[in-house]
């Protein structure tokens, strides 16, 4: 395994699991918690796990896209993630999908950057074999 060194720490504390509360040490984010109605709750006015999983995936994989895009403009770049949270064989998993759409970049360019980028942000590396993911590129299947 490679050297860890680490960069940066980022610490939360959840009280009351998924109908609970959440906020960082920092004081930047505090959100209600609410559990969806797929797992009996009543899909209340807070967020989940899974939605704060996207939205983070989805902002890390776009710092990503930058650092491989070279003098590639990808300013423009959007990125639209789902996670699903669905029943496996041994219990609840993971699945899911960023659909990166990078306005003005070829699509062969664009299913590049998106591969590339898969390559390195670390959320795409931590969860690469355990999450099935599907990407696209300016609706371009891309291969991880």
């Amino acid at each position: 395994m490679a050297t860890f060194k680490p960069v940066y720490d980022a610490h939360a504390t959840v009280t009351g699991g998924r109908a609970g509360q959440g906020r960082t040490d920092d004081g930047r984010l505090e959100v209600s918690l609410s559990k969806p109605a797929g797992l009996g709750g009543d899909d209340g006015p807070g967020t989940n796990p899974e939605q704060l999983f996207a939205v983070g995936w989805a902002a890390c994989f776009e710092g990503a896209i930058g650092a491989v895009a070279g003098d590639t403009d990808v300013s423009q770049v959007s990125i639209d993630a789902t996670v699903q949270l669905g029943k496996t064989s041994s219990g609840l998993g993971l699945a899911a999908t960023l659909a990166v759409t990078l306005p003005g970049v070829d699509d062969a360019r664009a299913v590049e950057l998106v591969h590339a980028a898969h390559q390195v942000c670390p959320y795409s590396v931590a969860t690469r074999g355990n999450v099935p993911t599907t990407l696209t590129a300016n609706g371009q299947a891309v291969e991880g």
